[in-house]
């Protein structure tokens, strides 16, 4: 069964010279509902649908699947957005045998930047680059969902 387990933080620093590629990410809601929500994100030259049901009460784990779209249909899909499109630039900043995936937001969240990491389990080790700020884990006003509200 594929369970997310992810953490996230705020940045406070320059992470931009440490990454090791980026990709532009446009992606909006079809569906949410407290105990499971429905993506589609178009990410550089592919598309997928993702669902996603609700976070344990850490906010750390929660179930996920992700499938593939023909980009042409996610477009489509893009004007059935429930509220705003999220438009965010993904950079892939590995360190010390993990891969943190830092978000810089445009448009209503301009400004707002925000790591997250993938672990295998909730209670994962991990080495905290210089430029990771405050962990912002279950603070429901990080998930995409929230932003896409406004």
């Amino acid at each position: 069964m594929p369970i997310e387990i992810e953490r996230k933080f705020l940045v406070k620093g320059d992470f931009h010279p440490f990454s090791s590629k980026k990709e532009r990410i446009v992606q909006a809601y079809l569906s949410v509902d407290p105990e499971r929500t429905v993506r589609i994100r178009i990410k550089g030259e592919k598309a997928f649908i993702t669902i996603k049901g609700a976070s344990n009460a850490k906010g750390f784990s929660r179930l996920e699947f992700e499938y593939p779209v023909p980009v042409s249909d996610a477009e489509k899909m893009l004007e059935l957005a429930i509220f705003q499109i999220i438009d965010k630039e993904r950079h892939y900043v590995p360190f010390n045998n993990h891969l943190f995936e830092v978000d810089v937001f445009h448009g209503n969240h301009e400004g707002l930047v925000i790591a997250e990491l993938e672990l295998t389990t909730e209670n994962e080790a991990f080495d905290r680059p210089d430029w990771l700020g405050e962990e912002v884990t279950g603070d429901e006003r990080y998930y995409n969902v929230y932003l896409a509200r406004g």
